[in-house]
């Protein structure tokens, strides 16, 4: 949506003057959007934020594949009141992303790296970002000619692998000093099994230096 809003407003029938506003409106619902998550995300959690802006996301990309299956033609402009619907959708989810995925993809890494880590975790983190940022950009378009309308479906289904995994591995960190957050990831039911295992090599290590030693 950020590359090629105006293209894609343009293609399913807006003039060219209306696709460059629609896509100043997403922009300025993205705005809106950061700006409420910088007020809340410390009163609702990350988590809470993350799962919310998750299930608008699913939804604004399944009713757009919807939409443009059933209403777009081939070299055909759609009926005159669904592009607008396509821009209230398109709207609902850069919102969703603009107060989950879009800043909390920086923040969340930032809390639960360990000091000793935390640079090279984020320069990962910038690093992946930008890579897919970059392939999405590059194939979206000829993705979109090839499956056309499941293009969106196909995002979609990708929004709610994510979303999945953020309900059931990633923890909630609002308010908590980075002193404490070892003992998140050890009353996580699936993290302390992977934080017992590094606790016991490193007892079990250091075991064997106090033997040596004697």
């Amino acid at each position: 949506m950020n590359f090629h809003a105006p293209v894609l407003f343009r293609t399913i029938g807006l003039k060219e003057s209306a696709s460059l506003l629609s896509s100043v409106v997403t922009r300025l619902c993205a705005t809106f959007a950061n700006i409420i998550a910088m007020m809340v995300v410390d009163r609702f959690g990350r988590r809470k934020l993350f799962l919310v802006g998750g299930a608008q996301m699913i939804l604004s990309q399944f009713t757009v594949s919807a939409i443009l299956a059933a209403k777009f033609k081939d070299y055909e402009e759609m009926d005159d009141g669904y592009p607008y619907l396509v821009l209230i959708t398109m709207c609902v989810f850069v919102a969703g992303f603009a107060w989950s995925r879009g800043p909390l993809t920086f923040l969340v890494p930032a809390e639960v790296c360990p000091l000793e880590i935390r640079s090279a975790g984020q320069s990962i983190v910038v690093a992946v970002v930008f890579l897919m940022t970059s392939v999405i950009g590059q194939t979206f378009f000829e993705v979109l000619c090839r499956i056309k309308s499941a293009t969106f479906f196909v995002f979609g289904g990708r929004v709610c692998l994510v979303t999945l995994f953020v309900y059931l591995f990633l923890p909630e960190t609002k308010k908590l000093p980075m002193e404490q957050m070892e003992q998140v990831w050890k009353r996580h039911w699936f993290w302390k099994k992977v934080v017992g295992e590094e606790e016991d090599k490193k007892e079990a290590g250091a075991g064997k230096i106090a033997l040596s030693g004697l």
